[in-house]
């Protein structure tokens, strides 16, 4: 065989091989976007995987498309958070998925997952808390605005026992990583060392965020602010920053007069300077809870709502809401 048609045939052996390392790749398919950038960094390489809940949509309201259907029958992996925060998955992977190795990254070891809060104020509220809170008000419609207040608060409890957006937490990313590193290498043994550098590589980004996030929040973590819904307690719980309040338990449940006046009360006595709204949700109430304040508007974007989906993502994500907190709150005094 000459020179040259050694070379023909060893290019195309190895375009052959490249071909069948591709096949070999397990079909991966994730739920959001947050879980689907680390997902993706680690697979940096080998692979892509399938995002579901795409563009804009939030998990919170999203409804399954043809593509995501056809997407999990293929699927060898699912990555997703859990029941407490797809509702609309879980039947789809009972039966779309079920071929499939499902992995409830809540429930990955290392995650540290915190108890789902009450109220919009952040206080508890039990059988008698109500009781009291409608006794206090003289009409029949506060009395009911209490009712569905309380009403609220149990369906978010009903949702999932824990806060599901444990991923603002740059630790808990770190956790997952390490189960998705793991499961990856069991379904495609072949490409385990490329899954474990990539996997120690995002630790170190993930390290690096950490540190320089905490210091760009230094100088206003004291401040207090008010959030859409009460997506912010693992951002909270590591950074020390003070989130007053949430409109809303759950984004899926318009409050009521009286969860709007808690709020505003809020704004007033503890002096809280900013109301921040959320890209995916009518912005609204952000303004009737402003209404006669001194405190401003600012935006977060805990589920990367208007980030584009790729291993860049987790990043941009935390960094924004880092710098949505510092630029609106560094306003005041």
């Amino acid at each position: 065989m000459s020179s040259r048609a050694s070379l023909i045939f060893a290019a195309a052996a190895a375009c052959l091989a490249a071909g069948t390392a591709h096949a070999q790749t397990p079909d991966v398919v994730v739920s959001i976007k947050p879980i689907h950038s680390l997902v993706a960094s680690i697979m940096a390489g080998v692979g892509e995987p399938k995002l579901i809940v795409e563009g804009a949509a939030s998990p919170h309201t999203y409804n399954m498309k043809p593509s995501n259907a056809a997407a999990l029958e293929k699927a060898k992996v699912v990555f997703w958070m859990g029941e407490g925060m797809e509702h609309f998955l879980e039947k789809p992977l009972e039966t779309l998925g079920s071929k499939a190795t499902i992995v409830a990254l809540e429930e990955a070891p290392g995650v540290e997952k915190l108890p789902q809060r009450e109220g919009g104020p952040f206080e508890p509220h039990d059988d008698g808390d109500e009781a009291e809170g409608a006794h206090a008000h003289d009409s029949a419609d506060a009395h009911d605005d209490d009712a569905k207040h309380a009403d609220e608060a149990k369906h978010a409890h009903h949702e999932g026992e824990f806060d599901m957006h444990s991923w603002l937490d740059p630790r808990n990313a770190k956790a997952m990583a390490a189960e998705i590193e793991t499961v990856l290498a069991k379904a495609d043994p072949e490409h385990a060392a490329t899954y474990r550098t990539n996997r120690e590589n995002l630790d170190a980004r993930i390290d690096a965020l950490d540190l320089a996030i905490a210091a760009s929040v230094a100088p206003i973590k004291d401040r207090p602010f008010i959030v859409f819904h009460d997506a912010y307690q693992y951002f909270e719980n590591r950074y020390g920053v003070t989130v007053a309040g949430s409109i809303t338990v759950s984004p899926e449940t318009a409050p009521g007069a009286q969860r709007l006046k808690e709020i505003r009360t809020k704004i007033e006595t503890l002096g809280a300077t900013c109301v921040f709204a959320e890209p995916q949700f009518e912005p609204k109430l952000v303004n009737v809870v402003l209404e006669g304040t001194n405190a401003k508007s600012g935006t977060l974007d805990p589920e990367a709502g208007t980030l584009t989906a790729g291993p860049d993502l987790y990043f941009q994500l935390l960094n924004g809401i880092a710098q949505s907190l510092t630029s609106c709150l560094s306003q005041q005094g």
